[in-house]
């Protein structure tokens, strides 16, 4: 099973599609989240995933941009997707008998 931050992380290549890339990827989880994401650990989990099959990374084009630098351009696997979305299942279903997600639900009615 994924942990919160490999969640956060796959779910934002994924959204990010052919844009997926290491700062690209650190922004969206930030803005999200409203929380602070080290590039240490961005790039930690990162390889951490690549090494279980659940994205895969190579070496991009030097743009300008970045002062002629590559991206380490971030695609997800099939297996990673797999992952994502048994994490979002599994989330989901515990969430369910939650007592903010009962009280909500009983507010609304």
């Amino acid at each position: 099973m994924l942990g919160e931050f490999e969640y956060l992380l796959i779910t934002a290549a994924a959204g990010l599609g052919d844009n997926a890339y290491g700062a690209a990827i650190r922004e969206k989880i930030e803005a999200t989240t409203g929380r602070k994401c080290s590039l240490g650990a961005l790039y930690t989990t990162i390889d951490r995933l690549e090494t279980k099959g659940l994205l895969k990374t190579w070496m991009g084009d030097a743009t300008p941009q970045r002062g002629g630098r590559a991206k380490r351009m971030v695609r997800v696997t099939p297996k990673g997707v797999e992952a994502a979305r048994d994490f979002y299942v599994t989330v989901t279903r515990v969430s369910r008998d939650a007592s903010w997600v009962v009280n909500r639900a009983r507010s609304l009615s």
